[in-house]
């Protein structure tokens, strides 16, 4: 199987955790990091239960949790921030 382009990707509704760290210029384990925290909500389907994270939800929240992050807040701080919302 050939590797998507980001036009591809840009298309696509529904993205895998590699997919998503290309579209939004991040590192693989970052999108792993914050999914197994929580923040980056996602679903698991097929036989490997692979997951999948719908694009346009998925890269507003990696910006927003980026744009907190860079005003110096802590992950705890993330966490509360994005619960109230």
């Amino acid at each position: 199987m050939r590797k998507r382009t980001i036009d591809e990707i840009k298309q696509r509704e529904f993205l895998k955790m590699s997919e998503l760290a290309e579209l939004n210029g991040v590192r693989y384990s970052t999108i792993k990091y914050y999914s197994e925290l929580g923040l980056l909500p996602f679903v698991q389907h097929g036989t490997r239960l692979a997951k999948h994270y719908k694009a346009k939800e998925a890269s507003k929240r990696l910006k927003e949790i980026l744009r907190l992050k860079a005003k110096g807040q802590t992950i705890p701080d993330i966490i509360n921030a994005l619960i109230k919302l």
